[in-house]
């Protein structure tokens, strides 16, 4: 499966980074708005606004969504995203001014690069200002430059996650993309047939049984809280409200359950978005459907493509691309 989330009508992507310090955030900007709904099933999630998403909440489209590494302080990114936005004429009208709403999520990358360069606003304005329709690299991109898996067993273990994206079509013109930044505790397994593609790894570069190692771990593991996370936007262009949009971003979790294990763990704040440009009379069942089938192949997309970085293994630089 190939595509994006800029092949859904009316929504662009930016993304900025410090390639020395390894960390970036990615930015998904919708041109007139989109209705949003949001589900956090990781036991530490990193969010911002994302109680507004609530369908008894009066806000009934956000402006942007932000993706982000550098855990809670990389949540400053959004306030540049405003800052833009608000520079565009963009934002909820309070009678006194233009707000821009701007969801967030943040992945627990700091044990990684520098952990004391973190992306800020100025670090988000920049990715809003570089956001376009244009096709996008996955792997080292955005909050993807960041990302590692496999980290059950250690970190020291681990491989280099990243940024991947998928489209898929539906019935009546219908498209639901997906959008994930794989920063799993976990390993990632073929959707298709349970091979593992990416996890835990010896020192010369071959996969390890990672949960059998954990369980065999004596004393049990030791599993750093909250140090890890895979978030995502999963956008469309169905004709749906706030409520649908929840249940899209609840079912488009299967997408993470089929790909990665274990997945929205105690050291996960697994969070996924789900927005609608509208346009398409579509059910709620068939969009959710798709959204889990879109997220499987970003996180298989992000993970191929993810090349290693610092000594961390990808799977793109092992299998020779």
């Amino acid at each position: 499966m190939a595509g994006s989330l800029c092949d859904i009508p009316d929504v662009s992507v930016g993304h900025a980074q410090d390639a020395e310090a390894q960390t970036g955030c990615s930015v998904v900007l919708f041109g007139q708005g989109a209705v949003c709904g949001v589900d956090v099933r990781g036991a530490a999630p990193g969010t911002r606004e994302t109680d507004l998403l609530n369908p008894v909440n009066a806000v009934q489209k956000v402006d942007a969504l932000v993706l982000s590494g550098g855990s809670a302080f990389g949540l400053d990114a959004a306030s540049g995203v405003m800052r833009w936005l608000e520079e565009q004429g963009r934002g909820f009208e309070t009678g006194y001014g233009r707000v821009p709403i701007v969801p967030a999520a943040v992945i627990f990358d700091l044990n990684f690069g520098d952990p004391r360069v973190r992306p800020d606003a100025a670090m988000g304005y920049r990715a809003a200002q570089l956001a376009s329709r244009a096709p996008f690299a996955s792997g080292n991109t955005g909050a993807g430059v960041g990302a590692t898996l496999g980290k059950m067993i250690g970190v020291s273990r681990a491989m280099k996650g990243g940024i991947g994206s998928a489209c898929v079509a539906g019935p009546g013109g219908l498209r639901v993309a997906a959008m994930v930044v794989v920063n799993a505790l976990g390993e990632v397994r073929d959707p298709d047939n349970g091979q593992r593609l990416a996890g835990a790894c010896d020192e010369q570069g071959q996969l390890l049984d990672l949960p059998s190692l954990a369980l065999r771990a004596e004393g049990g593991a030791e599993f750093s809280s909250g140090a890890n996370t895979t978030i995502g936007v999963v956008s469309c262009n169905a004709r749906l409200d706030k409520t649908a949009m929840t249940k899209v971003a609840q079912m488009a979790h299967d997408g993470l359950a089929r790909t990665i294990w274990p997945v929205h763990t105690m050291s996960d704040g697994d969070t996924l978005f789900a927005a609608t440009t509208d346009g398409v009379a579509a059910s709620v069942t068939i969009v959710g459907m798709l959204a889990a089938q879109a997220v499987a192949s970003a996180v298989i997309d992000g993970v191929s493509s993810a090349h290693s970085a610092r000594g961390v293994p990808g799977l793109a630089t092992l299998g020779g691309e």
